[in-house]
């Protein structure tokens, strides 16, 4: 490799040496090479956009193509297109994903069939089910790549039913799934249990000479796994004659959900003694695994053993051993993983951060937790209920109530779990009037139908605050039959007030 670079190279030759230091990872001498040129054209700023990208600096990638974009010289190319709203899938951008799309609108690129199948993807993996449909609506050519992507887009959104929708849709208009299809529409499969459904698609795949694809085998094997069919799930993991990591991960994670702990851990053991190359899926799988399966300990010394052989934990793996420490007690533990979390800038994970919560929370240090609460960018209705029981399990019922209603003001939906927990800080604070307002709001306001454990989440607002008589007839008109726990709260309450 050069050590130094000529001056006043052609343009291609420029973009023949900045390709390679890109290719061989050094991504600050080719952009320094880059910054050398007086007059970059779009091709040279495309292949830069594309190797940031390529090595997870999206946020760096999306900044070029905004250069570009600003400077009044070059105009974005379809290939520069393709490049940063490969970006913004990669960073679930989905701010920057909408600015791309008007882009393309902009520079007419709305009738390519590659930017419209890479903006079904984008949206997709922002999660944002409008953006795709409004995509797919306004194409005026598809392929199997754009219909493979809008089931994708659907699954990846929680909705199957749509997904399998758009599968059936793709049949009536004559286009042949091929295995990418068939492996993104079995997971829908998986989420609405349809064994039946999920069977028919195997069949199609034997006929068409996909049996052996290592995608869709494992799609299968996920899919019988989630629909109790744990021994169909090992015939076709055994039919592979070369099962890739993706299989054997797609098995251990069949053995953990079927609740067979200690089958899962001796695969995910035979997979290392075969010299099967583990990636962050398999680590993440065997560990949240361990801590579903109520095996924290067994989560905490894989965890370890991880660290030791090199392999770096990210969010999801940050996340399950986290609820370990929460499970074990290891207060200590999970505290040294919030600097973890800091250094690789994990905060702005969502689960990762709502876990450390919970850490700080149990650990009795409700000041960290708030604090580490008031540092997340992006919160959702598990992040907030979180928060709210923190402080509510404290005696701190003004703070949950106030949360609350900053909860209900940032437009995040508050669920069953929420009032729950509401109305259990107004319990331990003595805020009786505080604690009907909340309740009866629940069903008017929000449209959350309450159930047995509000009432007697209630019944014990009413008793704590010493309205003995108000519980006792509240009992009286419930309109679902009194737990065990409802009359605890009034008889318990009886004794205090020596009714």
């Amino acid at each position: 490799m050069l050590s130094k670079v000529p001056s006043n190279l052609p343009p291609h030759l420029n973009i023949d040496l900045i390709r390679k230091y890109l290719n061989s990872g050094n991504l600050a001498r080719a952009r320094q090479l880059f910054d050398g040129i007086s007059q970059p054209d779009v091709r040279s700023w495309t292949v830069l956009i594309s190797a940031y990208t390529k090595n997870g600096w999206c946020k760096e990638a999306i900044e070029l193509y905004n250069k570009i974009k600003n400077s009044g010289k070059i105009c974005p190319d379809k290939l520069a297109l393709l490049a940063v709203t490969k970006a913004c899938a990669t960073s679930r951008d989905l701010a920057k994903a909408k600015e791309i799309h008007s882009d393309v609108l902009r520079y007419r690129f709305n009738s390519d069939l590659l930017l419209g199948n890479a903006l079904i993807d984008m949206y997709g993996k922002c999660k944002y089910i409008e953006g795709a449909e409004r995509v797919f609506d306004d194409m005026r050519i598809t392929d199997v790549i754009t219909w493979t992507s809008f089931c994708s887009c659907y699954v990846n959104c929680g909705l199957p039913d749509e997904a399998l929708r758009v599968f059936r849709e793709m049949g009536l208009s004559r286009i042949k799934p091929n295995p990418v299809t068939l492996s993104s529409v079995l997971p829908a499969c998986s989420a609405l249990k349809c064994l039946n459904l999920g069977r028919e698609i195997h069949g199609f795949g034997i006929k068409n000479w996909m049996g052996e694809n290592v995608f869709v085998n494992s799609a299968l094997v996920d899919m019988y796994s989630n629909c109790s069919s744990i021994k169909h799930a090992e015939l076709v993991f055994r039919s592979m004659p070369q099962p890739d990591v993706v299989s054997w991960n797609a098995i251990v994670s069949a053995y953990f959900s079927n609740g067979e702990c200690w089958k899962a851990l001796k695969k995910f053991q035979e997979m290392r003694n075969q010299g099967v190359k583990l990636d962050i899926v398999s680590w993440n799988s065997v560990i949240s695994g361990c801590v579903d399966n109520g095996k924290a300990q067994e989560a905490m010394e894989l965890f370890r053993h991880m660290q030791q052989v090199g392999a770096r934990p990210n969010q999801i793996t940050i996340t399950s051993v986290l609820t370990a420490c929460t499970f074990l007690e290891c207060w200590r533990e999970g505290k040294d993983i919030h600097a973890y979390i800091f250094r690789h800038s994990f905060m702005e994970d969502v689960a990762a951060s709502t876990a450390l919560v919970l850490i700080y929370a149990k650990s009795g240090d409700l000041k960290m937790a708030n604090r580490v609460f008031s540092m997340m960018p992006l919160k959702d209705t598990v992040a907030w209920n979180t928060i709210i029981i923190a402080n509510a399990m404290h005696g701190r019922g003004e703070e949950a109530l106030l949360l609350f209603n900053e909860m209900v003001a940032s437009g995040v939906k508050p669920n069953s779990v929420t009032f729950t927990a509401v109305l259990s800080g107004c319990s331990h604070s003595q805020m009786v009037d505080e604690g009907l307002s909340i309740f009866h709001s629940m069903c008017k306001d929000h449209k959350v139908e309450p159930d047995p454990e509000h009432y007697s989440c209630m019944v014990d607002v009413l008793s704590r605050g010493g309205r003995l008589e108000e519980a006792y007839n509240f009992i009286q008109k419930m309109p679902v039959e009194p737990s065990a726990a409802a009359w605890g709260a009034l008889l318990g309450a009886c004794r205090i007030y020596k009714m």
